[in-house]
């Protein structure tokens, strides 16, 4: 076949795919329908985790799952968005990390609600200004995310479904990179960065500003300045690329949840959320760790906070593979019950990985 021929026939698959999921579409204005006279949740992730996974197994190539994955989000995104408008707190501002975990998560079209702080994302969402939130909990470098695991200990939101993102860091300007004098960037970023700005900056001035989107806005009025963040504060800006990659530390990555008032059935592949206190006695928190053991629970994530009730006590945040329901994990949670101080669920979720 010819170029022209080839083309014919993308121009035939499109209008076909156009089709498709136009009545992909009224497909889901009708599950909507039902969900309303049920009053179902808008955002159901463990049904999104059983398309993702349908995805997967059916999923000839050449396109890789992870190329899949992304077209289908979108996709689910937007028919989700047919439903009813939604609006997501994040930690803000715009264009950083946390609204790129969002937008992977739900899409441009729900209304995006930046919030200065970890605890003002969980009142829009307490509130009901927000249907969903989505907050930092861990990074495969910095480790955990303290104001997040804080306001677990005081909030009745669930822990609906996590994500991980890649954290990628990009230099961009419009100025060249021989004209850089001054690079703009937040104190954890320039951190994270600072290997290759010492191999290739020495001379240029650091400058610490309070997030990427601030330093790309800075990067952008003034010759000579340049910013370290994300493509999507770049290309908002209205800046070049000069270099990409410079994290110091391939694979950082960053794990966000998503919170909200949805609990989730059982999917097979879950993880569960929970914070529990023991007696301030020797060999407590040995003999709840050792129920966990005796029902076969792995852990995936343990961490201590100050439980702000008394001075030097403790409360432990956990993550386990499993769902509440599942006979095991609900054993193993009843029994905490009697074990610990006290035992709080935060949530049962589709593990991302």
């Amino acid at each position: 076949m010819t170029i022209e021929e080839l083309r014919k026939s993308v121009d035939k698959l499109d209008r076909r795919l156009l089709e498709l999921l136009n009545q992909r579409a009224e497909l889901t204005q009708q599950i909507a329908h039902h969900k309303r006279r049920r009053n179902d949740d808008q955002f159901v992730p463990s049904r999104e985790r059983q398309i993702f996974d349908n995805l997967q197994t059916h999923n000839r190539g050449p396109l890789p799952d992870a190329a899949v994955y992304d077209i289908f989000r979108q996709i689910i995104a937007a028919n989700r968005a047919l439903e009813r408008p939604m609006k997501i707190s994040f930690l803000g501002p715009l264009y950083t990390f946390s609204h790129l975990a969002t937008l992977r998560k739900f899409g441009s079209l729900p209304k995006m609600l930046p919030a200065a702080t970890v605890e003002e994302v969980f009142k829009a969402v307490e509130n009901r200004r927000a249907g969903y939130g989505v907050v930092p909990v861990e990074n495969s470098t910095e480790g955990t995310v303290r104001p997040t695991l804080d306001m677990f200990s005081q909030s009745s939101l669930l822990i609906c479904s996590e994500l991980y993102l890649d954290i990628e860091h990009f230099l961009f300007s419009k100025s060249t990179l021989d004209e850089i004098k001054r690079v703009y960037a937040p104190p954890q970023v320039l951190a994270q960065c600072r290997g290759w700005l010492r191999g290739n900056f020495a001379a240029v001035e650091l400058i610490e500003v309070s997030s990427s989107s601030r330093g790309a806005e800075l990067a952008a009025e003034e010759p000579g300045a340049a910013a370290i963040g994300t493509l999507l504060a770049a290309e908002h800006y209205g800046l070049s690329m000069l270099a990409e990659r410079i994290e110091d530390l391939p694979g950082n990555r960053t794990r966000f949840l998503i919170i909200g008032h949805t609990a989730n059935p059982p999917t097979g592949k879950d993880k569960t959320s929970i914070i529990f206190a023991v007696p301030h006695q020797p060999g407590a928190l040995h003999a709840a760790l050792a129920v966990l053991y005796k029902y076969d629970i792995n852990m995936t994530m343990i961490e201590s906070r100050p439980t702000r009730q008394a001075p030097w006590k403790y409360a432990f945040f956990v993550d386990l593979q499993g769902h509440r329901d599942d006979p095991g994990v609900s054993k193993a949670l009843s029994q905490l019950q009697t074990t610990c101080v006290f035992v709080k669920v935060l949530g049962s979720y589709p593990e991302a990985e």
